[in-house]
């Protein structure tokens, strides 16, 4: 007769990237990202879809390697690629707005999707940065000195317009 272990009362300490409900969203969307590259046409198969896809799994791969990270400023450098790759496939996707790829419609709903995978990013380098210690750790993302990239909050201030997303 075998009897089941009880449930084990400590909570688990150890999350990996999988567990994050960034990474999540940013695999959700790659996958939604590489559905569009299956419907471009032939002749962007090694220009617009090896973009697509490359900027995709960028992405999601910046996400797992920066957890993999023991220090957050490296968390952070890595999360603010990961953000940039998806920035990157915003502008793919108006790519394929402008040369009638896919519908307004699977371009509206796709931003949507990125915009909230943007949330995700955000909120997840606000909290690196609430976890890292020191000032002079301060991680600064525009290097030109202007201090209005940020807000008040030290979030980062949108740089595209509601209408691009």
């Amino acid at each position: 007769m075998h009897s089941k272990a009880p449930p084990n009362p400590v909570p688990q300490v150890f999350r990996t990237f999988e567990d994050l409900e960034v990474y999540r969203q940013a695999r959700d969307f790659r996958q939604a990202m590489y559905a569009v590259t299956r419907e471009l046409p032939a002749h962007e198969k090694f220009e617009l879809t090896s973009q697509i896809r490359r900027a995709a799994v960028s992405l999601t791969n910046n996400i797992a390697e920066g957890h993999g990270r023991y220090h957050y400023l490296d968390q952070i450098k890595f999360q603010l690629q990961a953000r940039g790759s998806l920035l990157e496939l915003i502008d793919d996707l108006n790519v394929c707005a402008d040369e009638q790829y896919l519908s307004p419609q699977d371009v509206a709903k796709l931003k949507t999707q990125a915009t909230a995978a943007h949330k995700l990013i955000n909120g997840y380098i606000r909290h690196l940065r609430g976890r890292k210690t020191g000032a002079d750790l301060a991680l600064h993302e525009n290097a030109s000195g202007d201090e209005t990239a940020e807000n008040e909050l030290g979030e980062p201030i949108q740089r595209f317009n509601d209408l691009s997303i």
